[in-house]
């Protein structure tokens, strides 16, 4: 890990997620710091604050965290995953490539096809599960590779220091979306990546009350880049949310470690009881990655993806009996959450592209929360029942 000014970066995780980012409150002895809600700031502070758009007390506490808590030497925050997202795509021009993966956050698929195409940043798609994707990435010439692993929502896990390797030897940086998996799950870059992005609004707030983003970097290069396009491009955060993303911090640990338990027991449930096709969970035995996700991963996060096999009609009804599980989008919160990509997170892919990297009308995502999982597994039980 990259070092900390507060403690060496000897102390544990958990320690560094509560007791990182109490600056800017001596003279108040406040245990937990405020939330700084100006826009701008009396010149010549000692702190170099001006404007809150290029920078805020509540930013700089969370960056000081989340850098820390991802072994990096630096993060930026910013207003949401997809401002993040945008933050590093707007650092490339017109004939520039991205190699990504195939299976990739309907979101960042839509930025890339009806944002960026527009500006000449074109992007070629390949399985970063097939050695031989690694072995053709060199010759694409990418300005950039771009994977998520585990990706969404079909809980690929992809080899991370494989793909940093070829990346690099293509000349090329890589940046992992690290949303799926969270800081205290998986750390980027100390798996050679050379960027880690994450959603902060998932697992990092993980009360559903907040969006923030923050892309994180050991590169003075990449960092200078991504504080630009947070002042330049308007994507700065809201102190209050990063307040609330700072304060979930602090129990992302324990709550990870239940989100970890639940998800294990109730992917065990519906791949022993119930007549699902396909029931992936990076940390099952039959996960295709399953030694992957076990060497670079320190527990399968909370997101569990079934295909039940179904039709179109007969999948939303089921979903629509649950009751522990409301449909939604988004991830990550104490409270489980089920999705329906094709019509939900993914309904801005091509219907073809959807199905060729298996998000089917039958697949359905489960983000599953730290409620009493006997509660979760009955419900679904009750709901497959009715059918």
């Amino acid at each position: 890990m990259s070092s900390d000014p507060h403690a060496g970066n000897v102390r544990g995780f958990e320690t560094r997620a509560i007791h990182l980012g109490r600056d800017f409150v001596s003279d108040t002895g406040a245990v937990t710091p405020p939330v700084w809600l100006t826009s701008t700031f009396e010149y010549g502070n000692p702190n170099g604050f001006d404007y809150t758009r290029s920078g805020n007390p509540n930013f700089r506490l969370l960056d000081r965290t989340v850098a820390s808590l991802e072994g990096a030497a630096f993060s930026t925050c910013f207003g949401s995953g997809v401002s993040a997202i945008t933050a590093v795509v707007s650092t490339l021009k017109s004939g520039d490539v991205v190699v990504a993966e195939e299976n990739l956050y309907g979101c960042t698929f839509r930025l890339f096809a009806q944002v960026f195409a527009k500006f000449g940043v074109s992007v070629v798609y390949l399985d970063f599960t097939d050695p031989a994707s690694l072995e053709a990435l060199a010759s694409h010439t990418p300005a950039l590779v771009w994977i998520e692993s585990p990706t969404n929502p079909n809980l690929k896990v992809l080899d991370i220091a494989a793909v940093a390797e070829a990346a690099h030897a293509a000349g090329a940086p890589l940046l992992v979306d690290n949303t799926f998996a969270s800081s205290y799950v998986q750390r980027p870059i100390e798996l050679g990546a050379d960027l880690s992005l994450i959603s902060l609004t998932k697992y990092a707030n993980g009360h559903s009350d907040a969006l923030a983003g923050a892309v994180c970097t050991n590169s003075e290069e990449w960092n200078a880049k991504m504080i630009f396009a947070q002042k330049a491009l308007g994507l700065q955060p809201a102190p209050m949310d990063c307040w609330l993303v700072s304060r979930g911090l602090k129990t992302l640990s324990i709550r990870m470690e239940r989100h970890n338990a639940n998800a294990l027991t109730f992917a065990e449930f519906l791949e022993r009881e119930t007549d699902a096709v396909a029931v992936r969970y990076p940390f099952l035995p039959s996960h295709p990655q399953y030694e992957i996700a076990k060497r670079q991963m320190r527990g399968g996060s909370g997101i569990v993806t079934v295909d039940f096999g179904r039709n179109l009609a007969e999948t939303q009804a089921f979903l629509g009996r649950l009751t522990l599980f409301p449909k939604a989008e988004s991830l990550g919160g104490v409270e489980s959450l089920c999705c329906h990509p094709a019509s939900m997170t993914h309904a801005s892919v091509p219907k073809e592209r959807r199905e060729a990297v298996g998000i089917t009308d039958s697949l359905v995502r489960f983000s599953v929360g730290i409620e009493t999982v006997e509660d979760l597994i009955a419900d679904v039980r009750a709901a497959l029942a009715k059918s």
